[in-house]
C-alpha cells in the first residue's frame, strides 16, 4: 500500500463513487511524471546540442507543471468539481502526449529521452483511464 492510498482510504467522506485505485495510480503517475520531466529537461541542458533541444526543454517543464497541478487537484477531494477534475484530467493527458511525442524525436540519441517518453504515455495512460471512469 502507497502513501496515496493510504491517505485516500483515511479520507473521512464518500469520493464520490471515484475508482480509489485508479485515482491513485493516476496521483502517483501525475507525480512521478513531472519529477521524470523536471530531470529529462535538466539532462538536456547538459547535452552538447541544447540548441536542438529547446522545443524537448519547453515541452519538459510544461508537462512537469501540468502533471505537478494534476497531482495536487485529484490528491484535494473537499469541494470536489468533477468539471474541473475532468478539464485538468484532459490537459495532463494532453500535456503527456506531447511531450512524448517530442521526447521520442530524440530518444535514438538520449537515454533520458526515452525514459521520459515511457513516462509520459505512463501517465496519458492513466489520466485517460481515470478521465473514463469519472
Amino acid at each position: 500500500m502507497t502513501h496515496i492510498t493510504s491517505m485516500l482510504e483515511t479520507y473521512p467522506k464518500d469520493l464520490g463513487g471515484i475508482d480509489r485505485q485508479k485515482l491513485a495510480d493516476c496521483i502517483a503517475t501525475c507525480f512521478e511524471c513531472a519529477q521524470t520531466c523536471t530531470a529529462c529537461a535538466d539532462a538536456c541542458l547538459s547535452e552538447d546540442m541544447v540548441a536542438e533541444l529547446t522545443k524537448c526543454i519547453r515541452t519538459n517543464l510544461d508537462c512537469t507543471d501540468i502533471c505537478a497541478t494534476t497531482g495536487n487537484i485529484l490528491s484535494r477531494h473537499t469541494g470536489y468539481d468533477a468539471n474541473i477534475t475532468r478539464s485538468v484530467l484532459q490537459a495532463c493527458a494532453t500535456a503527456c502526449k506531447a511531450c512524448a511525442e517530442e521526447c521520442e524525436r530524440h530518444a535514438g540519441m538520449h537515454e533520458h529521452c526515452r525514459l521520459c517518453a515511457e513516462a509520459c504515455r505512463r501517465c496519458e495512460n492513466a489520466c485517460n483511464e481515470l478521465l473514463a471512469s469519472l
